[in-house]
């Protein structure tokens, strides 16, 4: 099956570029895989995964004879056509989408009439403009440029890259669009070919508008709150109206990750340097990062001061199903119950390793049970399935406080309150 697919390239060993390329491997394509990082690249030659996504690594090692992992662009080039770009576009101090790596990946390019960039990172509306104007300014002009961004949820990357809801393809009615729609005709989904400004706004826009509907349905929590409501109820009557739908209503403590924080910034931005202000936009942010810091109230309410209290937190990742530590809602919580005085203890089945990196003076835990030992109160920061699990009559024994706050409403309310424990929801 493989030879009778265009072997492709992927520039970048990321969640999007490993998940591209092994999807891509799984349906047949010979694939190249290009990244700067050499010990990721030897990790990769080795048969290990650089990042925790399920089924990765076995769809990875189903399909180690396509894939070839290297430093050097060389060999793509000479193979593929087509240059899967997927290195990271984090956000500046300012907002904006840091483009330095796309950059690097467009200068390092040979002039050609044969061969394509394929964009999967998450850039800009007017990347793909200023890319071709910079290919013509250094000789390049033949060197065609297709937008095709990637709508990955990490957690279920795999099964999202080969089962998608619809593939965009923004290009210039040339060679290289067609071959990337031919390239995913063989996952039988939705194909939108429009235009490359038009593709790259679809990225923007989609991610703009997930994080507004999460950034709405914690507002309406709140309310709740207030007025005795049940969010949990509340969502459930509105999800059921076909044009607003169940997805993205289930109210938390804001959202994280390495898309939803950064498109909102970069789309407000982008909006701001055109001359508009995106005042919805604004909210949504404000919004998200308000509600990461009500969970600080709940305790405060409770407990009153918090110095010289032991918090738990379960769960440390932006999700559950990745160790993503990116904009991680627990790393704001840690943060603020240090500067109030607390002790932080934390577990997290998967993301201990990346927390480290950026948690200091949290003391880890080897499991859910141990967390809680002695604490004053828990959080549920990550909605783990394990944790659904908890035996509350067990912590009960090793808990000295009686305060469980649930950040994702993902405990069962009656089954905490049964052991003697006061129940925090969201909305509830």
């Amino acid at each position: 099956m493989g030879s009778e697919r265009e072997p492709i390239a992927v520039i970048g060993t990321g969640y999007v570029g490993l998940v591209t390329a092994a999807g891509f491997a799984q349906v047949g394509s010979e694939v190249f895989c290009v990244d700067v990082d050499a010990d990721k690249i030897a990790r990769l030659n080795r048969g290990e995964m650089p990042i925790w996504e399920p089924g990765l690594g076995q769809c990875v090692a189903r399909n180690r004879e396509r894939l070839h992992f290297s430093t050097e662009l060389a060999p793509a080039l000479e193979h593929a056509r087509l240059l899967f770009v997927a290195v990271g576009t984090p956000p500046t101090y300012s907002g904006d989408a840091d483009l330095s790596a796309v950059h690097a990946v467009v200068a390092s390019m040979p002039a050609s009439d044969r061969h394509a960039l394929v964009m999967k990172s998450t850039v800009p509306v007017g990347t793909g403009a200023a890319i071709k104007r910079g290919f013509a300014d250094q000789g390049k002009p033949g060197f065609a440029y297709v937008s095709c961004p990637e709508f990955l949820k990490e957690g279920s990357a795999l099964e999202d890259f080969l089962a998608p809801d619809r593939v965009v393809v923004g290009d210039d009615g040339d060679w290289a669009g067609d071959a990337v729609a031919e390239l995913y005709a063989p996952l039988d989904s939705p194909l939108v070919r429009t235009d490359i400004a038009s593709a790259e706004m679809v990225k923007l826009a989609s991610n703009a508008f997930l994080a507004t509907k999460i950034s709405f349905i914690n507002e309406i929590a709140n309310v709740c709150e207030e007025t005795g409501a049940d969010v949990a109820e509340v969502a459930r009557g509105m999800g059921l109206d076909h044009r607003i739908g169940t997805h993205f209503l289930r109210p938390g403590i804001g959202f994280g990750g390495s898309c939803f924080p950064k498109d909102v910034s970069a789309l407000k931005q982008l909006a701001g340097n055109s001359g508009y202000h995106f005042q919805l936009l604004t909210a949504v942010i404000e919004v998200n990062e308000l509600q990461k810091r009500r969970v600080i109230g709940k305790l405060q309410k409770h407990l009153g001061s918090l110095v010289g209290t032991t918090i738990a937190l379960l769960g440390l990742a932006f999700k559950a199903n990745t160790d993503d530590m990116r904009e991680a809602s627990s790393l704001v919580l840690a943060a603020r119950l240090q500067a109030d005085g607390a002790n932080v203890r934390a577990f997290d089945p998967i993301a201990e390793h990346e927390a480290r990196k950026l948690l200091v003076g949290v003391d880890f835990a080897s499991s859910a049970l141990d967390v809680l030992e002695g604490a004053d109160a828990c959080i549920l920061v990550t909605e783990w399935p394990e944790f659904a699990g908890i035996d509350w009559a067990e912590v009960a024994e090793r808990m000295r406080g009686r305060l469980v706050v649930d950040g994702r409403n993902f405990l069962d309310p009656e089954a905490v309150r049964a052991a003697g424990f006061l129940y925090e929801g969201v909305g509830r």
